[in-house]
């Protein structure tokens, strides 16, 4: 199907966006015109132009514009926000005819876009590879509707269930090979923030950092109750922003804030709220067993990752649990089988 084919081309596009996009949704945009692609573009970072602009500056030929269609992922925005409205900007150049992909969550915009299209006269169709469309914004999808980030969690365990050997020091067992760890530096790269508790900060002094793949460090998050981390640690280093969730008042360092929440009333929805409000809006949970368990049994979580390391350490520290109702896919990477699985209501 011709509509099917240019969309799936926006949704390409799109992915472009993923690392620098956020907190905006990642959307792709296609014109065609007598059957031949004569521009496209894609939403390359938050604060500059959206896809249908870029893909309207792409068109060397603004004649044909009047004459054209253009596919986009996602509705069109109606609001002025840090760009002008791209709904006005469609119907200034003139283009009779606009597929969208998906209807935007987005409560200012939600539609919007959509009819002011229409009152203008334009032909509009709504709904081409939309579940398709939906995944690809599943982060803003989830942001703008349960009003909390986006979770991922991951660990890597043993072939009998064992994520670490018990330990009060010295060095955490590896579990990832090299290649399969610059995967997992990928994945950080694409988020907004990474999470851990105190105990994998005090044990394994993570860095938490993209050093193995290129992109943007997330910000950091740290639960730390009773503020017993030594300032020592990398997670303190002050060259990247850190969030440390306390129960203790503490005045704020180099780029690191400090946040006091109720420990004695569930935390993580405290802390979920409290990222809500700074527009963090993907979260990857890299914390230890109990940490990772504690979002599965809250419910808290919307996709997980679970690299299956084939040595045994026979004992040690259980590895998370996961329901058996949810269904995971798997994928193998680097002779590393991993386990996907998404959080469906």
């Amino acid at each position: 199907m011709e509509e099917e084919k240019y969309m799936r081309r926006c949704i390409e596009l799109a992915r472009n966006g993923l690392c620098n996009a956020s907190p905006n949704p990642m959307v792709g945009a296609v014109i065609v015109c007598d059957g031949r692609i004569i521009g496209e573009g894609y939403h390359i970072r938050c604060g500059e132009a959206h896809a249908e602009v870029n893909a309207i500056r792409a068109v060397k030929d603004e004649s044909l514009l009047k004459r054209s269609t253009i596919y986009v992922s996602l509705e069109p925005c109606s609001h002025y926000g840090k760009t002008p409205p791209c709904a006005d900007l469609i119907i200034e150049k003139q283009i009779p005819r606009i597929v969208i992909g998906c209807q935007d969550p987005f409560s200012e915009v939600a539609g919007r876009g959509i009819q002011k299209l229409r009152d203008a006269g334009r032909e509009v169709t709504v709904g081409i590879l939309e579940e398709e469309c939906k995944n690809l914004i599943r982060r803003f999808i989830t942001f703008n509707t349960l009003h909390r980030p986006f979770i991922t969690l991951k660990w890597a365990e043993s072939a009998d269930h064992f994520i670490d050997i018990k330990r009060t020091e010295g060095k955490p067992v590896i579990l990832s090979s090299p290649l399969s760890s610059m995967l997992v530096h990928k994945k950080r790269a694409e988020t907004d923030a990474i999470m851990i508790g105190r105990r994998t900060a005090l044990l394994d002094n993570p860095s938490l950092t993209v050093r193995n793949w290129y992109g943007r460090n997330p910000i950091r998050v740290v639960l730390d109750r009773t503020l017993s981390l030594p300032k020592g640690l990398q997670i303190f280093d002050g060259e990247i922003p850190t969030l440390i969730f306390t129960e203790k008042e503490q005045q704020e360092e180099k780029n690191v804030t400090y946040i006091t929440i109720n420990f004695s009333h569930n935390p993580l929805i405290q802390i979920m709220e409290e990222l809500y409000q700074r527009k963090i809006q993907s979260l990857l949970v890299e914390g230890g067993s109990q940490l990772l368990q504690s979002f599965i049994d809250n419910g808290l979580w919307d996709e997980a990752y679970i690299e299956k390391c084939p040595s045994r350490l026979y004992s040690g520290v259980k590895a998370p649990e996961i329901s058996d109702e949810f269904s995971y896919s798997t994928e193998e990477h680097f002779e590393r089988q991993i386990w996907h699985y998404i959080h469906q209501d």
